[in-house]
């Protein structure tokens, strides 16, 4: 009984040990049905065309604010300022309400 253990230990290879021990792995995955699979998919796109959205919009912002700062206009500079003002405010309520 051992000789044929061992045997079969050479005739199996790293390999083949391999695929076996990945296709009983892959026995055990609970896969998705086609209606969760699509509900996931189409969440996962929103997501990421409502992320692409918000930074293209944030993109156009900041480069007009950029701009205007370059060319010295008084309204950008001036909302420049309260947004940088706005972001310090806003950091210290939210470290002041985690103490």
């Amino acid at each position: 009984m051992a000789k044929s253990e061992a045997s079969r230990a050479k005739k199996d290879n790293f390999l083949i040990g391999y695929f076996k021990e990945t296709r009983a792995e892959l026995r055990k995955v609970h896969w998705p049905s086609r209606e969760e699979s699509r509900m996931l998919t189409l969440t996962v796109l929103t997501a990421t065309v409502g992320l692409a959205f918000l930074l293209g919009v944030l993109d156009f912002v900041f480069d007009r604010l950029l701009n205007g700062i370059i060319n010295l206009n008084a309204l950008a500079i001036g909302f420049s300022v309260l947004l940088v003002a706005g972001m310090f405010v806003s950091g210290y309520m939210i470290t002041r309400e985690r103490r």
